[in-house]
């Protein structure tokens, strides 16, 4: 997965999704090119399974879940392996999810900047990723901060300043 550029991020809100709801169970897929560089984000109230590679499976999964306190989280998952990879393959594959998943939370927050117009608070939800993997060593569930730590990182030229809206 390439650096993000926001330039190079495609959204697709599929209906009756909207900038307003869902919030709990609102889905993200995330899936990129490595041609081009490009990341194709869809946002609903399913996962967009068309858009994975079975192949491949190098999306990034994430949806809004209560926590059994009722606080919203962004809980996504990575596909490392399911035991069709070597021991070895499914260590490079999870080392490239740890690397790239910053660039795909930007991506994924970014791309649904107006859903935290409507809902500011959610810039300050605690944000999980799994790492499904047949491994032991490379199953393991991590703490990725929240959706305010990814916009931060965005330079300030690259936001949409028509939102009028403070990180």
């Amino acid at each position: 997965m390439p650096s993000f550029n926001p330039e190079k991020l495609f959204v697709n809100v599929i209906p009756p999704a909207s900038s307003f709801k869902p919030i709990d169970g609102r889905k993200y897929t995330l899936t990129h090119s490595d041609l081009t560089g490009e990341l194709f984000l869809d946002v609903g109230y399913l996962f967009n399974e068309k858009k994975i590679n079975p192949k491949m499976r190098d999306e990034v999964l994430a949806e809004w879940r209560r926590s059994k306190q009722n606080q919203l989280n962004l809980i996504g998952k990575a596909y490392v392996d399911g035991g069709e990879f070597s021991k070895e393959i499914a260590e490079v594959r999870f080392n490239i999810f740890k690397k790239e998943m910053n660039t795909a939370l930007k991506g994924i927050i970014y791309g649904d900047l107006s859903f935290f117009v409507n809902y500011p608070p959610l810039l300050d939800a605690p944000i999980y990723i799994s790492f499904e993997s047949n491994y032991p060593e490379y199953r393991q569930v991590l703490y990725y901060g929240n959706p305010r730590i990814y916009l931060n990182k965005i330079q300030p030229t690259q936001l949409d300043h028509r939102l009028n809206f403070q990180f």
